[in-house]
C-alpha cells in the first residue's frame, strides 16, 4: 500500500477521550512548503554540540512532528543518553510514531504500554504523547498544514508559549529542542538561554 494513501481517522472508536473525527486527512504527506512563510537562513542557527541537541531532521510527514515532540517529552526531567539509549525500542513500542495510530491508542493499549519494558514507563507521559498525536492532526487539519501552524504564531517566543499550551509536557527547553531539530526559527541558544534566566529571576 502506498504512503500516500488517505487515511480515515476514527478515533472515536477506541480512546474514548478523543471523539473528533478528522475524514481524509493524508497524515504521510509533506509538509507545504509552496505555502508555508520562509525562515530567514541566518535565524536557523545550529546548536553547540556539548548542549547536547539532536541532530535536525528533515520533515516528510506528521510522524515526524511527533516522534521529535515525544522525543523532548520522554527528556523532561531525564539526560538524553538515557532516552536516546531507549529510543529504537521506543519507536517500535509506539508503532514507528505513525501519527494516527498514536492518536488512536485505547486506555487499555496505554495501559499496557505503561508496563512495557521497551519504553520509559511513566503513565502521564505515555499519556501525554497520546494526547499530542491528537493535537498534531487535529491543528494540521485546522490550518492546512502542521507547518503553517507553527509559522502562524508570530515570533519564536510567541510559538513556545502556544505549543505549552497545546502540547502536554512541552515545556520551554522542550519547545526550543522541537523547534530546532525540526529546523524551525530559533534564537542561538546562548541568547536564549540569557532570556530564559532573566524570565526565571522576574518570576
Amino acid at each position: 500500500m502506498s504512503n500516500s494513501v488517505h487515511v480515515i481517522v476514527t478515533r472515536h472508536v477506541r480512546n474514548k477521550h478523543f471523539t473528533r473525527v478528522t475524514p481524509y486527512v493524508n497524515l504521510n504527506r509533506p509538509p507545504n512548503r509552496s505555502t508555508s512563510p520562509s525562515i530567514p537562513p541566518e535565524r536557523t542557527t545550529q546548536m553547540p554540540a556539548e548542549k547536547g541537541a539532536p541532530p535536525q531532521v528533515d520533515v516528510k510527514s506528521l510522524n515526524d512532528y511527533l516522534e521529535v515532540m515525544s522525543k523532548a517529552v520522554f527528556q523532561s526531567g531525564m539526560s538524553w543518553r538515557v532516552v536516546n539509549a531507549k529510543w529504537p525500542d521506543t519507536n517500535e513500542a509506539f508503532h514507528g510514531f505513525e501519527t494516527g495510530r498514536v492518536a488512536s491508542l485505547s486506555d487499555e493499549e496505554l495501559e499496557e504500554l505503561a508496563h512495557d519494558t521497551r519504553v520509559i514507563r511513566n503513565r502521564r507521559k505515555l499519556a501525554a504523547i497520546v494526547h499530542n498525536a491528537q493535537r498534531i492532526i487535529e491543528l494540521d487539519a485546522e490550518h492546512g498544514d502542521f507547518r503553517n501552524y507553527l509559522r502562524s504564531r508570530g515570533d519564536f517566543y510567541d510559538i513556545v508559549k502556544d505549543l505549552k499550551k497545546q502540547f502536554k509536557f512541552l515545556g520551554d527547553t522542550g519547545s526550543y529542542f522541537f523547534l530546532y531539530v525540526i529546523g524551525e526559527n530559533v534564537p542561538p541558544h546562548d541568547e536564549w538561554m540569557r532570556v530564559k534566566e532573566q524570565s526565571v529571576r522576574r518570576r
